[in-house]
């Protein structure tokens, strides 16, 4: 029998906090709900009951029910053990592929999914490392300071979506990638000082990439359009384009051409106040120098 090995009991709902099915998904509700239906088919099928079941898999009945019922998203473990228990020959294992895709919140997915089809991408982040640059002890600590705090696994969940969004860097043919990084944030020893040296190492890296442009926008330059928050611009293939500023259209995203072209400028003369890239890449090793 398999039961949760650190406690030797079944795992319940406090146990794993965090993969409740946001309500608003219309798609991840759909999967979800498909996932834990074929789960309960072939559970009955064999004559199991929800209880045996839980035992088998080492979880309580109640989460059982619960993601049979499409409330609940499964992690990877209890279908792999469900897929054992149930004989499915791995079938069951396989709907992983899917519930993955949904595990993340819609916000970030959405996000994802437009990063991902972008060719042109112009990011300016005023406060922090931007998410597509962070690593995962930087992402953990940044995600874990916050107020109400989040529980460990709603910690995971997130840290887990911000990285795959960087798979970005990884696209053939690869997307252009423009960052401007204030740097005040470059400077502030988030999660200690080995955790703030790997992100440091992680920026050099990325900014070394032939399609990917770093600049640091140095704390004693004058004022500068992006002092009212941070600029998201995306150009896809066909000519269109998305944008997005905390400052102004009140954070909404924007594909009006007249609202752009105003995103535009003002990404435009961030850039042009940063400092260039060369320069930013040796400001950087300073900073790891300094340490």
């Amino acid at each position: 029998m398999l039961v949760d090995g650190e406690a030797g009991r079944l795992k319940t709902e406090a146990d794993e906090p965090g993969w409740e099915v946001d309500p608003d998904d219309e798609w991840g509700v759909a999967v979800i709900a498909t996932v834990g239906r074929q789960l309960k088919l072939r559970r009955e099928a064999v004559g199991m009951r929800a209880a045996d079941f839980g035992r088998a898999v080492g979880y309580g009945e109640d989460l059982v029910y619960k993601i049979e019922g499409g409330k609940r998203i499964p992690r990877q473990e209890y279908l792999d053990k469900a897929d054992t228990v149930l004989n499915a020959g791995g079938l069951i294992a396989a709907a992983w592929e899917d519930v993955k895709k949904v595990r993340y919140p819609k916000k970030v997915r959405a996000l994802g999914k437009l990063e991902a089809k972008a060719v042109e991408i112009g990011l300016y982040e005023c406060n922090s490392v931007h998410g597509l640059l962070q690593t995962p002890e930087h992402a953990r600590a940044v995600i874990g300071a916050a107020q109400p705090p989040y529980s460990p696994d709603d910690v995971e969940r997130m840290v887990a979506a911000r990285l795959a969004r960087q798979a970005v860097f990884e696209r053939d043919p690869a997307p252009s990638v423009h960052f401007v990084l204030e740097e005040a944030p470059l400077r502030r020893q988030v999660g200690g000082t080995m955790v703030w040296r790997r992100q440091l190492e992680r920026l050099l890296e990325v900014g070394r990439l032939n399609h990917v442009t770093l600049q640091v926008m140095p704390t004693n330059t004058d004022a500068h359009p992006g002092l009212d928050g941070n600029i998201e611009l995306l150009k896809f293939p066909d000519g269109t384009a998305v944008g997005r500023s905390d400052g102004k259209f009140s954070g909404r995203p924007v594909s009006d051409p007249r609202q752009l072209r105003i995103l535009e400028l003002r990404y435009g003369t961030i850039r042009a106040q940063a400092l260039p890239p060369r320069e930013s890449l040796a400001f950087i090793e300073q900073l790891l120098g300094e340490t």
